[in-house]
């Protein structure tokens, strides 16, 4: 392929790529409240505005659906293959950044910035491998689509908006995941719960934002404190890898000694350090996703209940309604009941399918490492799309802080997602001769 060209293209264009991404994370695009027009607030709108502008400026096909998703396409023939990628971000504290997270800081050889691995950075390794593409002027026999959403952080709502509307692709592929490929994603059960709540001595109790995402902060008002809250501290990390993070919440219960039923039975079922549901009659794992993961990423007192979250990524051999079961269960033997429920079934493609195999051996060329297939608890954009993988953005090994403070990305990453994608679409799109 043309592996040299696209390096030098890299090398030579690589202040321009941070320029542009130092502008896309610039705007917070977490979720905000809906209004007329901006179904996931102003500060996503404002982001998938940016990115088409991008692409028109690359001479690709742009449609704005909505304020859901950003659709671009390279020719008006039916594309083959569809690139996803979302401009939207979890929300962050600047209080627990070492730099401002919505400013792009490049340091010790890292990219800084919410969003810059998930997925503003890929979002713009994937907009300059198009350009990159169209400046060398390399030809595409097949059309390829890249749609960029502004709502998967809360649901993929967005990507279910589009899909409702227009067909995907037979092949799809999203840098929201891990390399080589990500052909097995756990299923998720994300479960929230409450309870009547009365004790004199605990007055306040705030610990965790996102659902899918481990609490680095657990707030602690106490009777006997005076109004002085005690604070503990964790470490944030993605709900689907708890073991990366040192959860707030079950911090704090593993140090109370209290009389409070609810606590003790929280504790009981959620003991610091456990990261596979086993105290709460779960802890299953199969040969090809591994062990299941289960972590209690909220718990907040309002309006005098007791109000929690958990976030569970449980193997391909296993079915929503049965963790379900198990985890309500055990939570109503405490007096919990169920508030809300979101759950989805695991998802598989077979290694021996066309798009498997050639960005395995894209993956072989770009990095130099053996291509295997790989199994996460992680829930990509593809999660529902058969036939659909996610490739990249991130090495499996990386401890980038995703969903946490100072997430980054390495700049030799950045340059593989670069490389990785601008060869992949040139494989699979290429010309018919």
């Amino acid at each position: 392929m043309d592996g040299t060209r696209f390096e030098e293209y890299f090398d030579t264009h690589l202040n321009d790529m941070l320029s542009t991404l130092s502008e896309l994370i610039a705007i917070d695009s977490s979720f905000r409240e809906p209004s007329e027009g901006m179904p996931y607030g102003p500060g996503s709108a404002e982001a998938l505005e940016y990115v088409r502008r991008f692409g028109e400026s690359l001479g690709l096909r742009t449609r704005n659906i909505d304020n859901r998703v950003i659709v671009m396409d390279w020719a008006e023939t039916e594309p083959v293959l569809a690139v996803l990628s979302h401009a939207d971000v979890v929300p962050a504290d600047p209080a627990e950044w070492t730099t401002p997270p919505f400013e792009m800081n490049v340091r010790d050889d890292c990219i800084f910035g919410r969003g810059s691995v998930d997925d503003k950075g890929p979002t713009v390794a994937v907009l300059y491998a198009v350009k990159c593409l169209k400046e060398l002027g390399l030809p595409l026999g097949k059309s390829f689509r890249f749609i960029v959403g502004g709502g998967e952080e809360v649901g993929c709502e967005d990507l279910e908006y589009y899909a409702e509307r227009e067909p995907l692709p037979g092949m799809v592929i999203t840098p929201d995941g891990s390399f080589p490929v990500l052909n097995c994603e756990k299923g998720m059960v994300h479960l929230t719960f409450s309870a009547p709540f009365s004790d004199p001595e605990i007055t306040g109790l705030t610990a965790g934002g996102a659902i899918n995402a481990i609490p680095d902060r657990c707030t602690v008002k106490t009777a006997s404190s005076e109004g002085r809250a005690k604070t503990y501290k964790g470490r944030a990390a993605h709900g689907s890898r708890p073991e990366n993070g040192d959860n707030a919440v079950t911090m704090f219960l593993s140090e109370y000694e209290g009389d409070n039923s609810l606590f003790r039975g929280l504790k009981a079922l959620f003991p610091h350090g456990e990261y596979d549901g086993a105290s709460c009659g779960l802890g299953f794992e199969d040969s090809l996703t591994g062990k299941m993961t289960c972590a209690l990423t909220r718990l907040n007192l309002e309006n005098g209940r007791l109000c929690g979250g958990i976030d569970i990524r449980f193997p391909i051999d296993r079915t929503s309604s049965e963790i379900t079961g198990i985890i309500e269960g055990a939570l109503g033997r405490l007096g919990f009941t169920r508030d809300s429920l979101d759950t989805m079934e695991p998802h598989h493609v077979p290694e021996d399918s066309l798009l498997v195999r050639t960005l395995l051996s894209v993956y072989e060329r770009v990095s130099g490492r053996k291509g295997e297939c790989i199994a996460e608890g992680g829930i990509t954009y593809v999660h529902n799309t058969p036939g659909g993988v996610a490739f990249g953005a991130e090495y499996p090994w990386e401890q980038n802080n995703m969903h946490g403070a100072d997430e980054h990305i390495p700049l030799a990453t950045f340059r593989d997602n670069f490389l990785m994608y601008a060869e992949a679409i040139l494989e699979l799109c290429g010309t018919d001769e």
